[in-house]
């Protein structure tokens, strides 16, 4: 096995570890009612509150790979993201992720961006979410600004 090949089983390896993280996140983070959900919502809490975000997850498939203005607000959301030094993951499977985020009882319109809040009266801990950061930042040192992962299936 080649080094290249070894490089590339970790790397799906830490993506697929860092998906199952992500779910315990979110459900987590639902629990504590600590998202912020729709491209709309979350760029509201980060242009009043920045500080409060913890993390940003920005979902995308192939029926909305083409659209234009989701692209333009993504390219926004992920800027400001590296201005004030928010993780930040791409996934691919919209559905999934509404699945996780949302409620049963309602289907999600807009579930392309989900932000992990702080609550300010007092922050949750969770290791999953050390999990994420540490991943953003190995995937950074790799000038992959934004890594993409997959959330598991159910």
């Amino acid at each position: 096995m080649t080094l290249e090949e070894v490089l590339i089983q970790k790397t799906a390896e830490r993506a697929q570890c860092t998906g199952q993280a992500l779910e315990e996140v979110l459900v987590s983070a639902k629990d504590n009612q600590s998202l912020t959900v729709g491209v709309y919502e979350c760029a509201k809490v980060m242009n009043l509150d920045p500080d409060s975000v913890s993390f940003c997850v920005l979902a995308t498939d192939e029926q909305f790979e083409c659209d234009i203005a989701l692209q333009i607000h993504f390219t926004l959301i992920q800027s400001f993201c590296f201005d004030n030094d928010i993780s930040i993951i791409r996934v691919s499977d919209v559905q999934r992720l509404a699945e996780l985020v949302g409620d049963k009882a309602e289907q999600l319109e807009d579930a392309h961006c989900v932000l992990i809040t702080n609550p300010a009266e007092g922050s949750w801990e969770d290791p999953a979410l050390e999990k994420l950061h540490l991943f953003c930042e190995e995937s950074r040192r790799l000038n992959d600004w934004v890594p993409e992962v997959s959330l598991p299936a159910r």
